[in-house]
């Protein structure tokens, strides 16, 4: 199995890609722990990863606090023996900051994503790097969308939160090397599966007037594969970019949008 033998922290593991990606780690042979808002949907993933005969844990995490994020993974450090592998995969409610112009924005719905997602992503990161380095090895592993790199209308703060990701992911990756920690980034195209993109595609389809289904259909037909990925698809990827067959690998934004941008 790639990663027999690894101790993994997923952050908003209750969430789709988050649950997925867990799932998929365990399956490989890595011990999860499970970090998120809510503790009966966390307790529900490791239920699930456990009947298929993965060990996961759940506990409780606000990754806007410090402190928390800090204990949490001294905890998982101290009892497992190491951290191996962060994933970070929280998210936010996107009705009042998908869907509308900048002009008609409130300030309050622009800074939202631009305070949580790069602030979430540092205080996880950093938590796993202080554990990482002093045992010589790791990865870290942060997730965007195409809005980063792509000039897409109607994304309110999201698009800049997520290119923020993206550089904090290179220049941890630069500070990280040396020590033997790797640091990757996956940028994916909208899983159209998910409750989350359900929610986004309908705001953007308002904005439009049209349906849902025709603006993922719109999606769709930008990418080179005609198809939009999957979650699955993602997870994937995630548990290949986090064993030791992706060891060449860090600094990179690896691009998992079908084609949607061309690298």
């Amino acid at each position: 199995m790639l990663l027999e033998n690894k101790n993994a922290i997923v952050y908003g593991a209750s969430g789709a890609i988050g649950g997925a990606v867990a799932h998929a780690f365990a399956a490989e042979g890595a011990r999860v722990f499970l970090a998120g808002r809510t503790q009966a949907a966390l307790e529900a993933v490791a239920e699930k990863i456990q009947a298929s005969g993965g060990v996961a844990e759940a506990a409780t995490v606000n990754v806007l606090d410090e402190k928390a994020v800090e204990a949490h993974a001294d905890a998982v450090a101290g009892t497992a023996g190491s951290l191996d592998i962060s994933f970070n995969a929280i998210s936010l409610p996107q009705t009042g900051i998908q869907g509308r112009p900048f002009a008609d924005l409130s300030a309050e719905s622009f800074d939202l994503p631009m305070a949580t997602y790069p602030k979430a992503n540092f205080l996880t990161a950093r938590a796993a790097a202080r554990r990482m380095t002093g045992q010589g090895s790791g990865v870290i592993m942060t997730i965007t969308a195409s809005p980063s790199r792509t000039a897409v209308p109607l994304m309110g703060g999201m698009a800049p939160a997520w290119a923020a990701v993206e550089a904090l992911s290179r220049g941890l990756a630069a500070e990280l090397g040396p020590h033997g920690v790797r640091v990757v980034c996956l940028n994916a195209a909208g899983m159209p599966e998910t409750p989350q993109l359900t929610e986004v595609y309908g705001l953007h389809a308002e904005a439009y007037g049209i349906s849902r289904d025709a603006f993922e259909s719109r999606m769709a037909s930008l990418t080179m594969r005609k198809r939009l990925p999957t979650v699955a698809e993602i997870a994937d990827v995630a548990v290949m970019v986090a064993s030791d067959r992706a060891a060449a690998m860090t600094g990179a934004i690896a691009n998992l949008t079908g084609g949607l941008v061309a690298d």
